[in-house]
């Protein structure tokens, strides 16, 4: 339950003496209630000031648990709107990245002050709901400061907010509702949607996730193709993974107990996630340039980070456990995911005129893009999402987007495409190309596969952030999942 109080009030000064018919009609003339102290009336960084509303503050996620949402109104027509949520994953990333570098309708610029106005803002076309979740995550937090937590607790907690944002927001509640995410949303999302559907007052209608974490194995299993066939692991480590870890036809790269198998594995992590590659996207440069230096010591990794401190980490059979990188058990070690840039980000929400701008509590800490300590003590409960599928499709009323770039090695294509095969759905449209228009020219924006109700689709040319590497694709994408219309 929310603690007494915390609501923010839902009308001006004066309101309460007001007439019904008089009160209805103010709020009529305001467009709708929304409230009070949670608009975002000057938001450092622009040029200009939107024309659309915007609002940030908190939401109640169970007992002293507080989470920052950003919610940003359609910039046309949002009271018929959708109304979309949309989670970053981690598991401790924070969903401001979603906003100011992927998809939000205002971009960070490299100088970390300046805010650009995104074109292919999915807010053109939907009322956007970003939330940091779990408590602990950016500028969310818990009162007890307790931020251990697991799936099916976090999947509550995210169930929690949303229905607190339409107490505060009841203008919403019979929109269409999508549920959206990225990375590990592929566990928060589906998880989530459990929850949703079975509340009759929740008008859902659908779920999209991209380069998600659907399953531990599969995503392991299909890596070292990818690797493989994109020409990392040459010939005579391959033939060697072949040997030891693969019979009859079968392979398992996830948890062979052969140890000549977890030998070759060593070696395949060390080129894909070690090397310097960029893990989010192959074809990327890697910021921070490839590391100065790795070597062994025992059963230990050891390796520079930028700020010339040793680290030692132990050497992993399986990446399932780590798919940022995180670091295990070093604070001095900056917190970025590997070969990406955050500076920007963390200098302009870390701003004191920004974080008054956005009402952050004074009892939130210093934001980060992904939080150590809500990673180390995050509890993971599913190695698969087929249930939670399954779920949703049985209901034979929701639909379903799985897409990825299709250059990103931490969730990439091939994993999901075998995910959703494996639900054994019937096919409605075979695989394809869909195409999208850039410059007036139609070009060939990725493949798609629609079976009923859910349809896999990859965006060609783009790593894990799918709309910060083609954001007109992606756009495009997203707004015929959200309209229902053919890819």
């Amino acid at each position: 339950m929310c603690p007494p109080g915390s609501a923010p009030a839902r009308a001006g000064p004066g309101a309460a003496g007001m007439g019904p018919v008089l009160l209805w009609a103010m709020l009529l003339g305001l467009g709708w209630a929304a409230p009070m102290g949670h608009e975002v009336t000057f938001l450092p960084g622009l040029g200009k000031q939107p024309a659309f509303r915007h609002f940030s503050g908190y939401l109640c996620a169970g007992p002293g648990k507080h989470l920052h949402y950003w919610f940003v109104e359609a910039q046309s027509n949002p009271q018929s709107s959708p109304l979309v949520l949309w989670l970053n994953g981690g598991p401790g990333c924070s969903s401001m990245e979603g906003f100011l570098k992927e998809h939000g309708p205002f971009l960070i610029q490299p100088d970390g002050v300046t805010l650009k106005y995104n074109d292919y803002a999915w807010n053109k076309i939907a009322n956007i709901l970003y939330v940091e979740s779990p408590a602990g995550v950016g500028f969310s937090y818990s009162e007890d400061k307790k931020y251990a937590t697991n799936d099916t607790e976090v999947a509550h907690n995210n169930y929690l907010a949303l229905k607190d944002f339409l107490r505060l927001f009841p203008e919403y509640s019979k929109n269409d509702l999508f549920l959206t995410g990225e990375s590990y949303g592929g566990i928060y999302i589906p998880t989530l949607a459990e929850w949703v559907m079975q509340d009759p007052s929740l008008n859902l209608k659908g779920i999209a996730v991209g380069n998600g974490l659907s399953s531990y194995e599969i995503n392991d299993n299909s890596l070292v193709y990818f690797a493989y066939y994109h020409g990392l692991l040459g010939t005579e480590l391959w033939k060697d993974l072949q040997a030891f870890c693969c019979s009859q036809g079968t392979c398992n790269f996830h948890d062979s107990s052969n140890l000549n198998c977890t030998l070759k594995m060593e070696e395949t992590i060390q080129i894909v996630e070690e090397s310097g590659l960029n893990i989010y996207n192959l074809y990327a440069p890697c910021d921070g340039g490839v590391p100065g230096s790795l070597r062994y010591e025992g059963e230990y990794l050891v390796t520079h980070d930028l700020g010339n401190s040793f680290i030692r980490m132990p050497l992993r059979f399986s990446w399932r456990q780590n798919l940022l990188r995180m670091p295990v058990a070093r604070k001095k070690v900056r917190m970025d995911p590997p070969c990406t840039n955050s500076t920007a980000l963390s200098m302009y929400l870390n701003s004191p005129e920004v974080r008054r701008a956005l009402h952050i509590s004074p009892a939130a800490p210093e934001w980060q893009v992904c939080s150590f300590e809500v990673n180390r003590g995050y509890k993971r409960l599913f190695m698969q999402m087929n249930d939670q599928y399954l779920k949703l499709l049985g209901a034979t009323k929701y639909r379903i987007l799985v897409y990825n770039g299709d250059v990103d090695m931490a969730c990439n294509f091939l994993g999901d495409q075998w995910f959703v095969d494996s639900l054994c759905q019937k096919v409605q449209v075979a695989r394809r190309p869909w195409l999208y228009t850039e410059e007036g020219e139609n070009q060939i924006g990725g493949f798609v596969k629609e079976f009923t109700n859910i349809a896999f689709l990859t965006v060609k040319g783009a790593g894990h952030m799918v709309p910060t590497d083609r954001p007109l694709a992606a756009f495009t994408m997203f707004s015929r999942f959200i309209k229902n219309e053919p890819y």
